[in-house]
């Protein structure tokens, strides 16, 4: 079945799935749904008020997102009983995580007479859920917020698990706070407007799931990752809500990254290494990042002797018939740098690198101490 012979035969909506994050057992003090599906977003307003009854709404939104989706939402919301107060429109791209823009937000929004029950909803990929996170948690304390996330690394990933947070010139994410939004709304239609690119980078964040924990559902990207990249409504649902679901389980059992969470991060040290040399712009995606560092972990793995070399031979394999990159884009790197970008990542302890490993696929651990020459030889084996 073609791409889009598939979308055709999904005139029908998805049955909606439903994921709950269950903070019960940590400090936060509610548990939260994602909802999941094909007709998310018309039923925005019924899924706010059944959770967090009838608000007084700002949106946040940014260039891209407001052009397509706006005048939709804003118009759902208002059918259905909730008050627009406005929607602050940002310009795309990584460089809107800043203090600047950070500020901007926040008197943009005491502008409007906010108060405590005011609801923040952010539309947009990361960059949007991230940001508008932060604000939410710090502007009077703390406003209740929600996810519509835009993108695929955004349903699968960042909209998920409370991470909010601003680059600086130590890094990405670099201040921020662990604020957790009281509802996700994730349409997989949104996907039909992206770009291949914005899928694979969203994808990276999917097959790290099934290298981390789960085998099996590593199994599953490599058998249906071409549909879900292809448009398939019913793949890309099914992969949103089992990465959902395993990063919901971890949440609950670590909210505040001190353990098992930091698990996430396979290939983020080496791939925000990466990004912050290139930037943060669109020479590098996060998600491309992810990819080329996830790959880079496996090498190190091997090289280490913790991990199967036929493991890393596979993933790789995968990558490549998917069309994740693999190996840094030509660019003037240096090393140090790069060396010095990840002996400041926020997993770093005492100026040593922390670095999540593979010891196969399905399995990964946090190492600490990793001798840097090791890591130096590393950089040369893969650096144009």
């Amino acid at each position: 079945m073609t791409p889009s012979s598939a979308i055709a035969d999904q005139a029908h909506a998805l049955p909606e799935k439903i994921v709950t994050v269950d903070l019960a057992c940590s400090n936060a003090p509610t548990s939260y749904d994602i909802v999941i599906g094909d007709n998310v977003l018309a039923d925005a307003a019924t899924h706010i008020q059944e959770r967090l009854g009838l608000r007084r709404c700002v949106l946040v939104a940014d260039s891209n997102t407001a052009a397509l989706y706006q005048a939709r939402l804003e118009a759902v919301l208002s059918s259905g009983g909730h008050t627009v107060l406005k929607t602050i429109v940002i310009k795309a791209g990584e460089a809107q995580k800043s203090f600047a823009q950070l500020e901007a937000l926040l008197n943009e929004l005491f502008g409007l007479g906010i108060d405590r029950k005011t609801l923040l909803i952010a539309l947009g990929g990361g960059v949007v859920g991230d940001l508008a996170g932060l604000v939410a948690s710090l502007a009077l304390r703390g406003l209740d917020f929600v996810q519509i996330p835009t993108t695929l690394l955004a349903q699968v990933d960042s909209s998920v698990g409370g991470k909010t947070g601003i680059d600086t010139a130590l890094g990405k994410n670099t201040v921020g706070t662990f604020y957790q939004p009281r509802l996700v709304l994730s349409d997989v239609t949104m996907l039909d407007s992206l770009p291949q690119r914005e899928m694979l980078a969203g994808y990276a964040e999917i097959v790290k799931y099934g290298l981390i924990r789960d085998k099996a559902f590593f199994d599953w990207c490599v058998a249906h990752g071409a549909q879900l990249l292809g448009g398939d409504h019913d793949a890309q649902a099914h992969a949103v809500s089992a990465c959902c679901a395993a990063k919901a389980h971890i949440v609950a059992e670590d909210e505040k990254e001190n353990g098992i969470r930091a698990l996430l991060n396979l290939g983020h040290t080496f791939g925000h290494a990466l990004e912050a040399v290139h930037g943060f712009g669109g020479t590098l995606t996060h998600g491309e990042g992810v990819a080329i560092g996830t790959i880079m972990a496996f090498m190190l793995a091997v090289e280490l002797g913790l991990c199967p070399a036929r493991d890393e031979e596979r993933v790789r394999a995968h990558f490549n018939d998917i069309g994740l990159m693999t190996k840094p884009p030509p660019f003037t790197y240096d090393k140090e740098l790069l060396l010095g970008l990840m002996a400041t990542d926020k997993k770093a302890e005492c100026g040593q690198i922390a670095l999540v490993l593979p010891h196969g696929i399905g399995e990964a651990r946090v190492h600490k101490g990793i001798d840097v020459h090791k890591i130096r030889a590393l950089w040369d084996n893969v650096l144009p």
